[in-house]
């Protein structure tokens, strides 16, 4: 037994060293920061004495969003050995995940970034161009081919948010009444120029769209088959004059790689991928998150000041005038002020849950008015639960400023139980009724604005906490006037 007993205490330790290790493993790659790990990689390949074929074949393992992460890291002369080991068309690839490409098309110069962009889809290509001060952006053009000039020059002719000024040229079209064959035929020969055919526009004869063909199912059909039966006739598309905007959540239930773009005669010009969708959202959301900050646009990191005084100025020259008018309101209850100051601490309570109340509602009502479906009565049934929602959580709010503030006014005002449970009850009454109004204020505003036409996230914002700030100072000094005044006589 004693013999058992010691060979166990080793083995008992040496699984405790295992354990202890297999957590240490598990745990580790948690502080592993894998970005920069890959990044490094990259700029370790691309420093070191490899010839120019096995760096190509080395950097074909990593994303091209990786390596342009390193690009900020590489010397002039690293980036060129990088250009020339990855050849134009990789180079262009890598070009599109960019941010600031100035520097970068100036040192390979004119002739070489004309040949870069050639190789982009012409969405990409305008991008980067948009980027370039103007003398420098037509000195590339210039050298352009035709062909990709034409592309450019068709996108750059939309304004923005058009889906023409977000749509690419880069897809692949067949004529109707083709075989199986014959489709699969043109679908390799025009796939040389165009690698966007995970789905492929079918045309009549006189070039108006008439439908798509998903490529598995074209790689399904038999030679001997119709192609016609693997036509989707109702495939979804948007005009190249809609505002992106409009069709955002209707192309976004469809849940399609792409959707074709058509011009007024009914031909497919370019297409709209999914890239372009999620792109299209981001801006969107960014839009609104400024427009809810009374901002005309977003604002970016290195933008001058004056461009941001700009922005931000009109609004706040229209708050300020606003502001005036809720201190003038404030003006009019003087004469309760001089006669009870304790309200007054209690002000800024009051206006900060009634701005906090409307700011929810305005932020649900905007998501809400995205879904184009909802009738009058349902949007009636929206402001209702938004009234109920707003009644309960003031109800509560209330009852819990009503029994905090009495305290607080006992505790720290020296008042006695009774009239500090006078002054709470004014506060807790003004508090529930403020908190009700704010939600149906931060509900029918966006959709007063909705209806008329106007985008409700652009005013919305500033306006609401205004307009709720003007109903809280009247609600809790007109209840403060007729309670503790004129009901029960209190006199600070």
């Amino acid at each position: 037994m004693e013999e058992k007993e010691r060979l166990k205490e080793p083995m008992e330790e040496k699984l405790q060293e295992t354990a202890a290790a297999e957590v240490e493993e598990t745990e580790a790659p948690e502080d592993i920061d894998y970005e920069a790990v890959v990044v490094q990689e990259i700029l370790n390949a691309i420093r070191s004495d490899e010839s120019q074929e096995k760096l190509a074949e080395t950097l074909s393992g990593y994303h091209d969003a990786d390596i342009a992460k390193a690009f900020p890291e590489l010397s002039k002369e690293e980036r060129k050995k990088l250009y020339t080991a990855l050849g134009v068309e990789r180079t262009s690839e890598v070009f599109a995940y960019l941010e600031e490409v100035e520097d970068y098309f100036r040192e390979i110069g004119a002739e070489k970034s004309a040949d870069i962009l050639e190789e982009m889809d012409a969405d990409d290509a305008v991008d980067i161009l948009e980027q370039l001060p103007e003398e420098y952006r037509d000195l590339i053009v210039e050298k352009m081919d035709e062909e990709a000039k034409e592309d450019i020059e068709l996108i750059t002719s939309y304004e923005d948010g058009e889906v023409g000024s977000m749509m690419t040229t880069n897809f692949i079209v067949i004529e109707r009444g083709l075989s199986v064959k014959a489709a699969m035929k043109e679908l390799i020969r025009q796939s040389g120029d165009n690698d966007n055919i995970s789905t492929i526009y079918v045309t009549e004869k006189d070039g108006t769209f008439y439908g798509a063909i998903d490529l598995k199912d074209l790689i399904r059909a038999r030679d001997g088959s119709d192609l016609e039966s693997i036509i989707t006739t109702s495939y979804p598309y948007v005009g190249d004059h809609d505002d992106i905007s409009d069709e955002i959540e209707r192309l976004r239930s469809y849940s399609e790689d792409s959707i074709p773009v058509l011009d007024k005669d009914s031909k497919i010009i370019g297409v709209i991928t999914a890239n372009d969708l999620v792109e299209a959202v981001d801006d969107e959301l960014g839009e609104d998150y400024a427009k809810l900050a009374g901002l005309t646009e977003e604002e970016d990191l290195n933008e001058p000041l004056f461009k941001s005084v700009r922005k931000r100025l009109p609004w706040l020259i229209a708050l300020l005038g606003f502001g005036l008018v809720v201190s003038s309101v404030v003006g009019i209850f003087q004469g309760i002020v001089a006669v009870i100051p304790l309200v007054i601490c209690f002000q800024s309570l009051i206006l900060d849950m009634a701005g906090n109340s409307g700011t929810q509602s305005l932020a649900v009502t905007i998501r809400v008015l995205t879904d184009e479906s909802l009738n009058g009565t349902a949007k009636l049934k929206f402001v209702l639960k938004e009234m109920r929602v707003g009644l309960t959580n003031g109800c509560i709010l209330g009852l819990s400023a009503f029994g905090l503030v009495g305290a607080y006014i006992m505790v720290f005002q020296g008042k006695a139980a009774g009239e500090a449970f006078l002054y709470s009850g004014c506060v807790g009454l003004a508090l529930w009724t403020a908190m009700i109004v704010a939600s149906m204020v931060g509900t029918l505003i966006p959709m007063f604005f909705n209806k008329i036409k106007v985008d409700p996230a652009v005013a919305s914002g500033p306006l609401i906490t205004t307009i709720n700030d003007l109903i809280a100072v009247v609600t809790y000094y007109g209840m403060a006037g007729l309670l503790l005044v004129n009901v029960f006589h209190l006199v600070g």
